[in-house]
């Protein structure tokens, strides 16, 4: 069985599975899928909304498709996750990533 299959499984049984649907997202996004990981990672956001690698990992996402406006509003998002749950080292990185988006 593949990493995607298996993920889904997980899913199945437990569709706010963290773990399982993050790894899905990095998953497709390693197959060249973008538009499915970004699909996962909103549902992840959606179904955990404290889960702040999502929103750096979308982000970053966005921006290699060139959806700047896009990756800035899940930045900010993701600043407001990151300052919720304490995340001091994902929240610098994001607030340099949307440094670099906004020049």
């Amino acid at each position: 069985m593949d990493k995607i299959a298996a993920l889904n499984e997980i899913l199945q049984l437990d569709p706010a599975n963290a773990f399982a649907r993050y790894g899905l997202a990095m998953e497709h996004t390693g197959q060249g899928n973008p538009e499915a990981a970004l699909a996962e990672f909103t549902l992840l956001i959606q179904y955990n909304p404290d889960y702040v690698p999502a929103y750096q990992m979308s982000a970053q996402t966005l921006a290699k498709l060139g959806r700047t406006e896009e990756a800035l509003a899940r930045l900010h998002e993701g600043i407001a996750a990151a300052n919720r749950t304490g995340n001091q080292h994902a929240l610098a990185e994001m607030d340099a990533m949307r440094e670099d988006l906004s020049v």
